[in-house]
């Protein structure tokens, strides 16, 4: 009997990241993925009782490496690094700490996290590791100080990591969303129609992570019809 394939989502809970797993899932996956304890991710082990969810606090670098050890030992046909945070402000503006705090979330866990599911991709020569950046990876803005940097440098991971692992035979793509309907725009005064929606990206890295084993999109950039916002 065939096994199903299997996929590590981060920041599973909402967003993009949920509407992953729901599109995974459609498609025959096993999904396992973590979140920030919280009462939503409760709600998602009871309604998904068979995924294997994690309650992580990426903020917290003990956390993320305990998690690393325990995905060193699951036989996964991908990974998305999709949590992430947005904290707006200049960098000569914004608070002290907001570059490191930025960092943790959008840059060192990912990376922690990547290297921890190499080992086994590498003994099977087969894997998928995706990126969830941001088209504030690819053109700076005022007011997106942190957030800027660190999807600047997430582009940076995932090029470095697609270089390296090009003879292993695993994939590494870097998906880069422009404005997206989630939870961070609640209480928007903008049409729907200036946004793109989760399901919509979900799509992208559900092609990504699904095409044939030798062929591999490196950039997937997306925005909405009608172009960014601002």
């Amino acid at each position: 009997m065939a096994v199903s394939p299997c996929i590590f989502i981060s920041g599973i809970t909402q967003g993009i990241g949920r509407a992953c797993a729901e599109r995974f899932r459609q498609g025959g996956w096993q999904v396992a993925g973590c979140a920030r304890p919280s009462g939503r991710l409760d709600k998602l082990k009871q309604t998904w009782p068979e995924a294997c969810l994690f309650a992580t606090d990426l903020y917290d670098p003990a956390q993320v490496e305990a998690l690393a050890r325990q995905l060193a030992d699951l036989e996964l046909d991908a990974l998305l690094n999709n949590a992430g945070v947005f904290l707006p402000g200049g960098i000569s503006t914004e608070p002290p700490g907001q570059l490191e705090r930025t960092l943790q979330l959008n840059l060192l866990a990912p990376y922690h996290l990547a290297r921890a599911v190499l080992p086994r991709m590498k003994a099977r020569r087969q894997g998928t590791i995706v990126n969830l950046g941001s088209t504030a990876g690819l053109v700076g803005y005022p007011n997106g100080g942190s957030y800027c940097i660190s999807k600047f440098a997430l582009q940076g991971l995932s090029r470095a990591l697609r270089e390296e692992l090009k003879p292993a035979g695993i994939r590494v793509v870097s998906v880069s969303p422009g404005a997206t309907l989630t939870e961070s725009w609640a209480g928007t005064d903008l049409p729907p129609e200036r946004f793109m929606r989760p399901e919509d990206v979900a799509e992208a890295v559900w092609l990504a992570c699904t095409l044939p084993a030798g062929t591999v999109v490196e950039d997937i950039v997306l925005r909405p019809q009608l172009g960014d916002l601002g």
